[in-house]
């Protein structure tokens, strides 16, 4: 059956061309996987925002964060011994709002830089361990066998190190340093992240995608590069937020027992040179008490960002 011819001026519509019919861009790999991780972000972001606890952590968190950023740019003046000039052991008041300490330095200047090796040296020392924590956990679970017994082993013997005698060890041979207390920190504390790996590893590298994979002829390495890592990765960056509370905590105590580097200011120093100077016999509450209250939000900020990012990934919790 023909197709009736259209004549000009008539009032039927005319049929385009397929050639003018503007044709959609084909989208490539890498821009669905764009689109894929924005998504997935957005996703993540609009759960994150209904967990309050978790925006009540990030919220502390962020502020701490610019108190550190602040002391970065701001002067080291304050807390020199040579150029204190304000009243010994003077509690809070207009001039100094959180008091001041033997030597007559404010309490609220030592504070606010100490925020900042504080933070440093938790965040260096997490990197280290989940570098360490998430590599052998990878490779022991991916590859089994004799490999996986091997670095299972040294694991356990990484877990019963005593990371006190360790840290007295080191700071004997190589001297009091941040690097010491961040090198310490980051032996002492893989071990539980690659135990965490490794049993996600041998749960994802059973699934039906990672076997068809590699019955297709993948690689080992686009085998835990494209399947196992992506899927490890959000259980990494919640154990990681946990770990930086672990991190701080052990910062303090190292500085607190006199490990630490004695030119820098941290709020585990400021505690030290608290209790060395007779803070709680002499009632300066305020030399003790502000380090140690930053100590604590820090640690229980990260906490619940932990908590809250626990909640999101597992469904099984999420479930509850």
């Amino acid at each position: 059956m023909q197709t009736p011819p259209l004549h000009v001026g008539s009032d039927a519509p005319i049929a385009p061309d397929e050639d003018d019919v503007p044709q959609r861009p084909v989208s490539s790999p890498r821009q669905i996987r764009r689109v894929r991780r924005r998504r997935a972000l957005g996703r993540f972001w609009k759960a994150y925002r209904r967990d309050k606890m978790g925006l009540a952590g990030l919220f502390i968190l962020g502020f701490f964060v610019a108190v550190a950023i602040f002391a970065i740019f701001a002067d080291e003046a304050g807390t020199r011994i040579t150029e204190a000039t304000g009243p010994r052991l003077e509690g809070p008041s207009a001039a100094y709002p959180l008091g001041t300490d033997i030597q007559g330095r404010s309490v609220l200047t030592l504070t606010i830089h100490g925020a900042k090796i504080s933070l440093l040296v938790g965040l260096t020392a997490t990197v280290i361990t989940m570098l360490i924590g998430s590599a052998i956990g990878l490779i022991a679970g991916f590859r089994g066998g004799w490999v996986d017994q091997v670095l299972m082993r040294i694991t356990d013997w990484g877990l019963v190190i005593p990371w006190l005698v360790l840290a007295i060890s080191l700071a004997s041979i190589f001297g009091q340093s941040l690097f010491v207390i961040i090198l310490v920190i980051g032996l002492t504390t893989w071990p539980s992240t690659a135990r965490l790996v490794r049993a996600q590893t041998l749960s994802i590298k059973e699934r039906p995608y990672v076997e068809r994979a590699s019955a297709l002829g993948a690689s080992s390495w686009h085998l835990v590069t494209r399947h196992v890592l992506p899927n490890v990765m959000p259980v990494i960056m919640a154990n990681t937020v946990l770990i930086v509370a672990i991190a701080i905590l052990s910062e303090t105590a190292l500085s607190f027992l006199g490990l630490g580097d004695p030119f820098s200011i941290s709020w585990g120093q400021i505690l030290e040179q608290a209790s060395n100077g007779g803070a709680a016999t002499q009632g300066a509450w305020w030399w003790l008490g502000a380090p140690g209250v930053c100590i604590v939000l820090v640690v229980l900020a990260f906490t619940m960002i932990g908590f809250a990012l626990d909640e999101i990934i597992n469904p099984k919790i999420r479930e509850r």
